[in-house]
């Protein structure tokens, strides 16, 4: 099989995370795709981020109806607050896998630009195959820019979609442009705006039932 991992903080998923992943799906032929919502970042403050139960209840109801889309709880917050590193979640994958499925990471490409940051990010794109989802301005040869010139295996051009590495392949998926974006989303509820179609239906009530991302005065949440 064919299983790819989407993470995120998902604060809320939206519109634009669906049809990536659907557009991923279709491409690569994946069985499976995890949507991944992080406990705890480690490259963003919590401050604001909303409680993991809620980014994982708007996760799952974004996923109902889409029966390859599968909610993840595999960067569910420890206890003792730890950080959720993906080479770490990319490990524990692995382990749940059988020797002929192949791993995907699909990442954003601005997410991509910071790869060099991660943890353990030589391992990381060791470990699975990524898809980079492109946006408008990106441009294929950044990726020689980040990807380590040793894990690079033979010629392969970033313009022709795909980069053989030394025990992966990373993918470009372009033609995605979906202007939104989930800060767009929480200042568009804030300010009582209408979000019907910038997320699933069932995710917009959910959102309205809990009160999320309203001024705390209007907000019931716990």
């Amino acid at each position: 099989m064919n299983i790819a991992l989407f993470g995120g903080t998902f604060d809320p998923i939206h519109s634009g995370h669906l049809e990536a992943a659907e557009a991923a799906r279709r491409k690569f032929r994946l069985d499976r795709i995890l949507f991944v919502p992080t406990g705890h970042p480690p490259h963003k403050s919590t401050g604001h981020l909303k409680a993991f139960k809620h980014r994982y209840a708007m996760v799952a109801l974004a996923c109902s109806g889409r029966p390859r889309f599968i909610p993840s709880l595999l960067e569910a917050p420890s206890s003792d607050g730890r950080p959720s590193y993906s080479v770490e979640t990319v490990r524990k994958a692995r382990r749940m896998l059988r020797a002929r499925d192949q791993l995907y990471f699909i990442i954003g490409a601005d997410a991509f630009f910071d790869l060099p940051k991660w943890k353990d990010y030589h391992e990381l794109l060791d470990l699975a195959n990524f898809i980079v989802v492109s946006r408008p301005g990106f441009d294929p040869k950044t990726i020689g820019e980040i990807v380590p010139r040793d894990l690079v295996q033979g010629q392969t051009s970033p313009r022709a979609g795909r980069v053989a590495l030394r025990r992966t392949t990373l993918h470009i998926l372009d033609g995605m442009h979906v202007p939104l974006s989930s800060r767009q989303i929480r200042d568009a509820v804030r300010r009582g705006r209408w979000i019907a179609g910038c997320v699933a239906p069932l995710v917009r009530q959910y959102i309205r039932k809990e009160g999320l991302y309203r001024p705390a005065r209007l907000s019931h949440e716990e």
